[in-house]
């Protein structure tokens, strides 16, 4: 599957909504903690690729058997995407920022973390044998 132009302003397109809606959660309000998701979710894919790579598997190993370092990094990937969607509850529960601010600030989390697996999907190298 190539990737196209159309693709690349699609997803750049989806990326400023999502940067969009957690700013204004943020601005809205008059309360910047939610700030902090974008930091979870431009982080959430880091384990995922560092472990990947770390793991490395060659041809002639069992692929069927379970790699702790592939598993590793999805278990921190995992984390960090619930502690996106988490982190503004929490806030929002404990009369921090406001319920609003906090669907907005999920919704835009989502949407960034969803742009940047979409973009890894779409533009991930073929594997040569």
């Amino acid at each position: 599957m190539t990737a196209g132009l159309k693709t690349i302003i699609s997803l750049s397109f989806v990326l400023a909504i999502g940067f969009l809606l957690v700013i204004l959660s943020c601005a809205l309000f008059k309360q910047y903690l939610p700030l902090l998701v974008v930091a979870t979710y431009v982080l959430a894919p880091l384990p995922n690729f560092i472990c990947g790579r770390c793991a490395n598997p060659d041809d002639f190993g069992n692929e069927s058997s379970g790699n702790a370092i592939v598993d590793f990094g999805r278990f921190l990937t995992g984390f960090l995407v619930l502690m996106g969607i988490a982190l503004p509850a929490v806030l929002a529960h404990s009369e921090i920022i406001r319920v609003p601010a906090m669907i907005m600030s999920i919704v835009g989390g989502l949407l960034i973390y969803g742009t940047i697996i979409s973009f890894g999907m779409f533009f991930q190298e073929e594997q040569e044998f």
